[in-house]
């Protein structure tokens, strides 16, 4: 593959829809999908972020491999959320977009990945510092059937748990930890957390359900009954305890969590307090 580089703000000629900055300095982006007009705003399709947040375009270069790129030239990742224009996403998409940047932009801690910027059109993207040691999970793979050094083992759980304690203390729960959300530093000492699309704030009433991957998901993220579209639920901070719980498993087995279990049955399993595992030795 080439390594040719290109400039995405060359999207910037094709007609797509304006933004518009407010007075209070928030930048808000609407379409109306039926008449195609930009001055026609709906509501719901409202994207509200700070300006200060929004990258400039014409010094963002995206590599030969999409997930990275260079910004005022540093290295950076770029999570592009689907490669469609924004006008074309789902008004629930740009609400988790708005509320992943929102969250990202205001945590600052060590072991979590540095947020640089994003930006909304032509497509929704976030930019991250580059973590070139790769994800956990990666790692996990690359060294079985071995597991890692024990002393490396609990670092990188406390690294985990020290992201949790600051996270919980300022009210957000993650609600996605596992191996593939954690990256590590290039000489693969330390982790920092990534990816924030399922985080929110807790709050005092009840939230949506099933959100997060189920391997790793609290019992109480899921629930045994069918519930409505968009139906919520009563949780706290404490599924992220649980996903941490599995996740210190793994660093001390180097396996996998019910392995030869679908993923909906784990799940259930674990809601109805009965988790069973095809595979012998292979349930946290």
């Amino acid at each position: 593959m080439r390594q040719k580089q290109q400039s995405i703000a060359e999207q910037k000629k094709r007609k797509a829809p304006a933004m518009v900055e407010s007075d209070d300095e928030v930048f808000e982006y609407s379409r109306n999908r039926e008449s195609g007009s930009e001055s026609d705003f709906v509501v719901r399709s409202v994207i509200k972020l700070d300006r200060s947040l929004l990258i400039d375009l014409s010094l963002l270069r995206i590599g030969s491999m999409i997930s990275e790129g260079r910004y005022k030239s540093m290295p950076v990742a770029i999570k592009m959320i689907q490669p469609n224009k924004t006008s074309a996403l789902s008004p629930d998409r740009k609400e988790k977009f708005q509320r992943e940047v929102t969250i990202l932009s205001r945590v600052k801690h060590e072991n979590i990945v540095k947020f640089i910027g994003a930006s909304i059109e032509p497509t929704m993207m976030i930019i991250t510092e580059l973590m070139k040691g790769g994800t956990l999970q990666q790692y996990l793979w690359s060294i079985r059937p071995n597991s890692p050094d024990l002393k490396l083992s609990l670092s990188f759980a406390l690294d985990i748990s020290r992201v949790m304690e600051y996270l919980h203390a300022n009210g957000i729960i993650h609600r996605d930890l596992k191996p593939s959300n954690l990256l590590l530093t290039e000489d693969k000492k330390q982790i920092k957390v990534c990816d924030f699309g399922l985080a929110r704030e807790e709050t005092a009433g009840d939230m949506t359900t099933e959100a997060g991957t189920y391997r790793w998901m609290a019992p109480e993220l899921f629930s045994t009954v069918p519930l409505p579209r968009g139906a919520k639920i009563h949780y706290d901070h404490k599924v992220d305890v649980y996903s941490f719980a599995i996740i210190l498993w793994e660093l001390l087995t180097n396996r996998t969590p019910f392995k030869g279990v679908q993923s909906i049955l784990i799940a259930y399993a674990a809601a109805n307090r009965t988790c069973t595992t095809t595979t012998k030795g292979d349930k946290p």
